[in-house]
């Protein structure tokens, strides 16, 4: 026998020589159980790959399921297990059960390598290396042994015989070894774990960089693994970092290296959609396989414990360009997403939608189980942070409606289930109110829950219909299409679900969420009848309206009016001007204005408009909003629908934004925009007084 390498002769001084010999026998009786498993019942290869197959269908049909499990306790449910959707976290629950259950061997094999944490970790995957040595040595013998096929193969596969076996070559692993060992001798003999250092940083980079080095891929991420559990307790680890600077470095070398070397090896396949496809199996595949996932827990793992934001955007990025090596471990999935939800829902801006990108990553994936829990998984994340509505949280919330409702445009025909799904809880929870009518019962629909989910999905199908889009699929109708009638139904059901005072914020918030699904698809919806009600009730209402110091009501932030707010003065001109605004904003909208139909539609309007003025007692500032838009929509229109060839004429030639309406939209925009910014300067304290 030769003499021991230096390095083993200091392993076995440590005296963690036992502890891997028991750990190496552990993985063997893992193996074992594993096997015995495969062959208990006479199942063979094909089979066993046929229940791996059934399982994940079982996965799917169990996403698939979950609307349709809504609706049969729905009696004993409240908004809470209907919006939060708790009973689908009881399916996720029992999912994990069912996987731990199937013994996934993936898993199991995953729990296993964190307990065998030593040098011989994943040392498969240094006989890739030598495998290529071999595959030279092989070419070099092939001119000799059979010419006339080494010639052709100079004719025509060239690169074969180009392959280069410099990355992991015994020169590159000797100077690597060398620099460690030099780096050992100047610690103390009796040092138990060596300290990592700049130098062998370094040259792991310099071996990646230039050969793409599986070899100091494993060993750098080995040192990973110890930099995430330092502080862990029970963790075998084969490094100490002392340095803030080093520990930095070696979390952003791996982030960023890992998925560079991986894609050298085993490169995936991209669509043209966008979607990506697993690794074809191959040998370096599966070797690199337990490898890959080790790494892909261990970021999991650090991702919470980080807080810089810069190397947590890092973190996010670079992990999300690993999960096409790791979708087939549904655990290591749902954890990874799980984390992306948490940062998605809370984290500032950029980490936000760092996050997003990250979930957008994994919706991407061809396989259907995994797209749905990526869209569940964010509706439900989504609804949960709904739950209340500021002023400071107002923008983080349109973020995140936007940002979802990307994701769920992406791929219409599996979007559909689930909004089919959630649009009927939300018919549901109306049924309810109007069954009941009880003080509990409409809790369930006038809720910023309920809002927000009705503004949601008409962001969702205003994007999915649009006129624009629609015209780039070829003039082909979107799969969503046929939901907008069941969304505006419940949308307008809840506005006529309670007509008080208090509740009109609430219905101006649907009011605007139809008005942008009526920009968007070219549907009418007619808002009219709720629109008006608001401003007759408001300019009529018996006894005058109180004096108040209160601040003006902000509709955006307010889905019930305060008791104090009733009857006042203050809270009658801003329902007026909201309203009054809305009105005009939906009269201005192209399927409205744009119409043949235009000066038929605006007759009850203007008769009501007129009937509400001369009914008004106080002709004050709120009365001048209304009388302002009178005049506009009746600037609008000169002539009768008898007139056909005026009527082709105008509707051909109509310009919304030059019309006397469109001016008039203008300025009261500008108007908005101005007072908005003002008041947002107030709420930073930049500016104390609001000017009228």
């Amino acid at each position: 026998m030769g003499k021991a390498a230096k390095s083993s002769r200091k392993f076995a001084a440590s005296g963690k020589l036992k502890q891997a010999i028991q750990s190496r026998k552990k993985h063997q009786q893992m193996q074992k159980k594993i096997q015995g498993r495969r062959g208990a019942h006479g199942k063979g290869k094909q089979q066993a790959a046929t229940e791996e197959t059934g399982s994940d269908n079982d996965d799917e049909k169990d996403v698939k399921g979950a609307p349709k499990k809504a609706g049969k306790d729905v009696k004993k449910m409240t908004v809470e297990d209907l919006l939060g959707a708790q009973f689908m976290d009881d399916d996720d629950d029992a999912e994990e059960d069912e996987d731990d259950a199937a013994g996934d061997e993936l898993n199991a094999a995953e729990e296993e390598e964190e307990d065998v944490a030593d040098d011989q970790s994943f040392a498969s995957v240094d006989d890739l290396e030598d495998q290529g040595t071999i595959h030279m040595l092989e070419l070099a013998q092939l001119a000799e042994k059979d010419p006339e096929f080494y010639k052709y193969l100079q004719e025509n596969d060239r690169e074969l015989l180009e392959f280069s076996a410099t990355q992991g070559s015994p020169d590159e692993t000797d100077d690597e070894d060398d620099v460690m060992d030099e780096d050992e001798d100047d610690e103390d003999e009796g040092e138990e774990i060596p300290i990592l250092t700049t130098d062998i940083l370094k040259t792991w980079q310099r071996a990646l960089l230039e050969h793409r080095s599986l070899r100091a891929l494993r060993k750098l991420l080995i040192a990973f693994r110890s930099a995430v559990h330092m502080n862990a307790d029970n963790q075998v680890l084969l490094w100490r970092i002392d340095n803030a600077a080093v520990y930095t470095k070696l979390v952003t070398t791996s982030l960023r290296y890992t998925p560079i070397v991986l894609a050298y090896h085993v490169p995936y396949k991209t669509l043209p959609n966008g979607k990506f496809k697993q690794p074809t199996q191959s040998a370096k595949q599966k070797a690199l396989q337990k490898l890959t996932l080790s790494y892909f827990n261990n970021v999991v793992h650090l991702i919470p414990q980080l807080t810089d934001s810069e190397t947590l955007r890092l973190a996010l990025t670079e992990s999300a360009k690993i999960l096409p090596y790791v979708v087939s471990s549904r655990k290591a999935v749902k954890t990874y997403l799980k984390q992306c939800l948490e940062l998605w829902s809370t984290g500032e801006d950029d980490i936000r939608i760092a996050a997003f990108l990250a979930i957008r990553r994994l919706a991407s994936s061809t396989e259907d189980s995994i797209v749905d829990l990526a869209l569940k998984s964010t509706y439900l994340a989504l609804v949960r942070a709904c739950k209340s509505t500021s002023t400071y949280r107002l923008p983080s919330l349109t973020l995140m409606k936007n940002s979802a409702c990307e994701l769920f445009c992406v791929d219409h025909s599996a979007t559909y289930p689930h909004a089919f799904g959630y649009i009927r809880q939300l018919a549901i929870l109306l049924r309810g109110g109007m069954k009941t009518k009880t003080k509990e019962a409409y809790k369930q629909v006038y809720n910023w829950q309920y809002a927000h989910c009705v503004d949601f999905w008409a962001l969702v199908l205003g994007r999915a219909c649009d006129a624009r889009a629609q015209a780039e699929r070829g003039g082909q109708e979107s799969e969503l299409w046929p939901l907008i009638y069941p969304l505006v139904q419940v949308s307008l059901g809840a506005i006529k679900l309670i007509s008080n005072s208090r509740s009109y914020p609430f219905h101006l918030h649907i009011a605007r969420s139809m008005l942008h699904l009526t920009r968007h698809t070219r549907t009418y919806v007619p808002l009219t009848p709720y629109l008006l009600p608001i401003i007759s009730s408001t300019l009529t209402a018996s006894g005058k309206p109180k004096s108040s110091t209160l601040r003006p009501l902000d509709m955006e932030t307010h889905i019930r009016a305060p008791a104090q707010y009733v009857k006042t003065r203050i809270y009658a001109a801003g329902l007026v001007e909201e309203t009054v605004f809305i009105l005009a904003e939906w009269l201005g909208s192209g399927p409205v204005h744009g119409s043949v139909a235009f000066p038929e539609l605006i007759v009850p309007i203007v008769v009501t408009l007129r009937r509400t003025l001369k009914n008004c007692k106080d002709l004050g500032k709120e009365a001048g909003m209304v009388k302002g838009l009178l005049e506009r929509v009746e600037d609008c229109i000169n002539f009768g629908p008898g007139k056909m060839g005026e009527v082709e004429h105008w509707e051909a030639n109509v310009q919304i934004e030059e019309s006397p309406l469109g001016k008039y939209l203008k300025v009261q925009r500008k108007t908005r925009e101005k007072r908005k910014r003002m008041i947002d300067k107030a709420n930073k304290g930049e500016d104390e007084i609001l000017e009228d």
